[in-house]
């Protein structure tokens, strides 16, 4: 079973089109499909084309969400809803071309987990989106040791075992790759077309790119330290209590010599004070984060590590008590 999920906003000009080419596609893979549409509170025809679309494909599902959410949770709720053992997901203006599904489903078939989209040839603004695009996805690529060079795409194919471990939110769709690989996720990249938008407006700007590095911190953060937190807010109070316990202790020296402290190390006392402060907050904050990740984990039933497979040697005799 084949699940495709699309979210969509104001893209009333590309539906029919876009489920035309889909529907084509998927007939000739001679797999069972659904195609799940998800309206992110469109404000124009969409969702009534998909409404008229859904009395004629029973293969069709659409989901209409109460406000725009973002597209982030719109392929969370396509996700929720999606019964394929495998789950497609692409834009809805028609710059991903169905003809490349299927080299990413059989890309799953080959043994990865995860078959990401790769636009070699953008056909975007090189100072707008060409090169932010091209930094970001190095930097992603550095902090989460993922190899990918682009990131940002949506058009990807996925085990629907590896989305069961991945929660989704803010902005993070774009890093699923990142947040599998936690599970060790086998990620495999293939060359996708991007073909120049047939209507509609895009919903980014330059602005994207600053909230982009903003997750890339986000990642960072849940990759190497998720399960345990201490190890960063302790590991900056450690450091900041001992410079500042530091440098009040030489200050103290300094006293006891006769110097006057105030008028001659204003600014290292000031210094010294401040990480000292800050010091046992940090360290407060670990805790905290530790205790929170046990009720996160423990109140959720959710496991801190995946099985990829089970093997195990079933009696087949009766009588035979061994095991």
């Amino acid at each position: 079973m084949l699940s495709v999920v699309i979210p969509i906003h104001n893209e009333e000009r590309a539906i029919l089109r876009l489920y035309d080419r889909l529907t084509e596609v998927l007939g000739k893979l001679g797999q069972r499909y659904e195609i799940i549409f998800v309206d992110d509170a469109s404000s124009d025809r969409s969702f009534d084309l998909l409404a008229n679309l859904v009395e004629t494909d029973k293969r069709l599902k659409v989901i209409r969400l109460r406000r725009n959410f973002g597209q982030t949770a719109a392929l969370a709720a396509g996700f929720d809803e999606a019964r394929g053992e495998i789950i497609v997901a692409m834009d809805g203006d028609l710059q991903h071309d169905p003809a490349d599904l299927p080299a990413l489903v059989h890309k799953l078939e080959e043994g990865y987990d995860i078959a990401s989209g790769w636009r070699k040839e953008r056909n975007d603004n090189m100072v707008l989106r060409k090169i932010p695009s091209r930094i970001a996805n190095w930097m992603m690529s550095k902090v989460s040791g993922v190899e990918l060079h682009d990131f940002g795409t949506t058009y990807k194919a996925y085990r629907a075992e590896i989305l069961k471990e991945v929660n989704l939110y803010g902005e993070l769709h774009r890093f699923i790759p990142a947040l599998a690989s936690y599970y060790g996720a086998r990620i495999a990249e293939v060359p996708i077309s991007n073909p120049p938008r047939e209507g509609g407006a895009s919903h980014y700007g330059i602005g994207r790119t600053f909230n982009v590095f903003f997750d890339i911190l986000t990642i960072r953060f849940l990759l190497r330290y998720l399960t345990r937190p201490m190890h960063f807010f302790g590991r900056i109070g450690l450091v900041s209590l001992l410079a500042g316990g530091g440098i009040l202790t030489f200050l103290v020296v300094k006293k006891i010599l006769g110097e006057q402290i105030v008028t001659q190390h204003g600014p290292l006392l000031f210094t010294g004070g401040i990480l000292l402060g800050l010091g046992m907050p940090m360290f407060t904050t670990g805790l905290l984060g530790e205790m929170m990740m046990r009720t996160y984990f423990e109140s959720q039933g959710r496991r801190i590590y995946a099985v990829r497979q089970v093997l195990s040697r079933q009696e087949t005799g009766a009588g035979d008590g061994s095991r």
